[in-house]
């Protein structure tokens, strides 16, 4: 074993028995490099990497590749989740240097931690249009020998560009009058209006984007057309619920087959914001079946969410990618026997199949399970209700796939990822009226607190095996204060609104640059790394400057915060060059600044939990994005509370202007429709 099997990520230890002498991240292998003088060799993954784990076997597990390594290099492996902040920077790198990035990530450092060549994926021979493994090894070693003040020159030049692209390009007027509008137009450009999503294959599912354009009117079609395609398509999981990480066609029906926490928690609040818009209950039984996966398979014991489950399915010969999830029509009627012909038709299952995993031809060709026809549709086609058959199916397939060997999962808990998972258990549990989801948010707030928040308030970035680890970055703050609100408007425990405050003080703190008018990813006790990045594009989860511009606006709304409004303001500025420039990508800073151009909106509900429960139903219909909702028992330090008797009465208040109190559901809808004019009506079928 070399020196990862002392470590604790499920990625790190899957490493910990290659012949290649890898170090962890730190001091000591930049050290070692300055000893022998050579380069440091860093490789960037994580657990649930299908490429990660094809470069780990071939090049990684290969004596020959593993003595030139340990021979020309310090070698460094870092898991990309347990270190966002190290990804970032080397990938900024990698794309700076390649037009391109993605993981398994290749780069090379000077001793100083400065880059100067990178790459993703290198196979051991000649192929994909790459040069071999080892023949990049060679060059490398060869320039470091024979060229070295090339290297160098390069590594400064880089860098100098690194430090400057983590500024962002503001705009001296910030974003203009009718910009919203100009981002749905943008973005109807790029829609797939036939298959849903945005540009061509490969396809992600951009929840960021979703939910930005579910805040506006014309661009709710876009968003409500995605999420059915995406729904009915292979990038779901039909049986087990939850989502796959993308489409690797246009048509959302073949996925790269891992489960992320991040993208199903994200989904879930967008499919709950379209059941709210619409009635749909297409999107509400989606939610359900993707909560009930995690609950299943991605919640630990101590209330904390599990980061990931694994694209690939170990074999004898091997990882195969999907062979978990893809039937044959054989294996169909061995499960179900007479009543296999449904499940077929249903779940378009044939003996052709529509995938074959490349790198195990000795699978053949399976099927991806996908329901384009709607079991509605299917009734009506063959005069009978197949629903309850249906779901009885579903159940039987899912019995027999739980008994296949199943893909890993990483186990490590990510504080930010959980703040995801924490808020979408949370509007569940509003917005469906299904209490055990509550318990659940709680049971996390209460893990996160217990062992993941030092004394000081601030958080801890990871934690596994009973230990807390990495120093709490930005995004843990910004989006587990961001789950807390959310945990607060479902439950009304105002010490989970205050908790939120507490994350924005320290967010503010140490991670606000106010000459620049922007939040950087690190800071704090931190590391310091090469550079220090501002995030703006949402990468798969939503950026560190939007996830906190969000939470600064609902400072401002729960306690009249003018300097967090200003604040929040200034960080969409300072990207409004790039908002305007593209709006792909952006879809949490134009939440943002959606959310600032939103009217000023306050519900109070206010008296114990039995007398609020007929009006917060009530107001659980309404899509209501940008609401300070407030469920709370009479009294409190929020301004919206000052004066307010209890006894079950909501107050609804427009830019402080309240309309009368009422203990009436009814007459809070009418309310409610008043300020929501222009959504769709709730309980209404958008129709499919």
């Amino acid at each position: 074993m070399n020196r990862l099997a002392q470590e604790s990520s499920p990625y790190l230890l899957q490493h910990r028995d290659n012949p290649v002498d890898w170090y962890p991240w730190g001091d000591e292998a930049f050290a070692e490099a300055r000893r022998r003088d050579v380069p440091v060799l860093l490789s960037v993954g994580y657990s649930t990497c299908h490429w990660c784990h094809v470069m780990a076997h071939e090049s990684f597990e290969d004596a020959q590749t593993a003595a030139q390594m340990n021979r020309d290099f310090v070698n460094v492996k870092v898991d990309r989740e347990e270190r966002p902040d190290v990804d970032a920077v080397y990938m900024t790198a990698t794309q700076a240097l390649t037009g391109q990035g993605g993981w398994p990530m290749t780069v090379f450092l000077t001793p100083d931690r400065e880059p100067f060549y990178a790459g993703t994926y290198f196979p051991p021979q000649e192929g994909y249009g790459l040069p071999s493994f080892r023949r990049v090894l060679a060059s490398i070693a060869d320039v470091w020998v024979n060229r070295r003040g090339q290297a160098l020159e390069n590594a400064q030049a880089l860098t100098a560009h690194l430090k400057d692209l983590g500024q962002p390009r503001g705009s001296a007027g910030g974003l203009p009058d009718g910009a919203l509008s100009r981002a749905v137009e943008h973005l109807r450009r790029v829609f797939d209006e036939t298959l849903g999503g945005f540009g061509d294959a490969p396809k992600f599912p951009a929840p960021t984007t979703l939910d930005f354009l579910l805040t506006q009117p014309a661009g709710r079609d876009m968003a409500l057309h995605t999420l059915r395609a995406m729904g009915r398509g292979g990038i779901h999981d039909h049986l087990g619920g939850g989502f796959h990480r993308y489409s690797v066609d246009a048509q959302w029906l073949v996925p790269h087959f891992e489960k992320m926490l991040y993208d199903n928690a994200q989904l879930t609040r967008t499919l709950l914001r379209a059941h709210q818009l619409t009635g749909d209950e297409e999107f509400a039984d989606l939610a359900r079946r993707t909560l009930a996966y995690l609950e299943r398979e991605m919640l630990s014991p101590t209330g904390g969410f599990y980061s990931a489950q694994d694209a690939d399915t170990p074999t004898e010969h091997g990882g195969a990618e999907g062979l978990t999830f893809t039937w044959t029509p054989e294996e169909i009627r061995e499960v179900l026997g007479g009543e296999a012909d449904l499940a077929l038709r249903y779940f378009n299952v044939t003996p052709d199949g529509n995938f074959r995993d490349p790198h195990r031809p000795e699978y053949g060709s399976r099927s991806v399970l996908h329901t384009p026809t709607p079991a509605g549709d299917l009734s009506r086609d063959l005069g009978e209700d197949v629903g309850a058959r249906l779901a009885d199916l579903r159940a039987r397939l899912l019995a027999a796939r739980q008994a296949r060997t199943q893909p890993g999962t990483d186990d490590k808990v990510l504080t930010s990822w959980n703040g995801l998972a924490l808020a979408a258990f949370a509007d569940a549990a509003r917005i469906l009226n299904e209490p055990h989801y509550l318990e659940v948010a709680r049971r996390n707030a209460d893990f996160v607190h217990r062992e993941l928040r030092l004394p000081d308030g601030t958080l801890r970035h990871s934690f596994k095996d009973g230990q807390a680890r990495v120093e709490g970055l930005l995004e843990d703050h910004a989006l587990y204060a961001l789950g807390l609100v959310a945990l607060f408007q479902a439950g009304g425990d105002l010490a989970h609104l205050r908790w939120a405050r507490e994350l924005w003080e320290i967010s503010r703190r140490d991670f606000w640059d106010d000459a620049a008018g922007v939040f950087y990813a690190t800071g704090g006790r931190a590391e310091t790394l090469l550079t220090r990045q501002a995030p703006g594009f949402d990468s798969a989860v939503i950026s560190d400057n939007a996830a906190a511009a969000l939470l600064a606006v609902w400072m401002h709304r729960y306690f009249a915060d003018e300097a967090a409004r200003t604040i929040a303001e200034r960080t969409v500025n300072a990207f409004a060059a790039d908002l305007l420039a593209a709006a792909s990508g952006f879809g949490g800073l134009w939440q943002a600044a959606a959310f600032l151009a939103a009217p000023h909106l306050e519900l109070a509900i206010v008296g114990t939990p039995e007398d609020r429960a007929p009006l917060e139903r009530e107001a659980a219909r309404h899509y209501l994005p940008f609401v300070a909702l407030t469920p709370a028992e009479e009294g409190g330090d929020l301004p919206v509370l000052e004066g307010r008797p209890g006894g079950g009465q909501a107050y609804l208040c427009l830019n402080h202007a309240c309309r009368l109190p009422t203990r009436d559901p009814a007459g809070l809808a009418g309310q409610l429709r008043e300020v929501t004019a222009g959504a769709v009506t709730p309980g209404r079928n958008a129709g499919s």
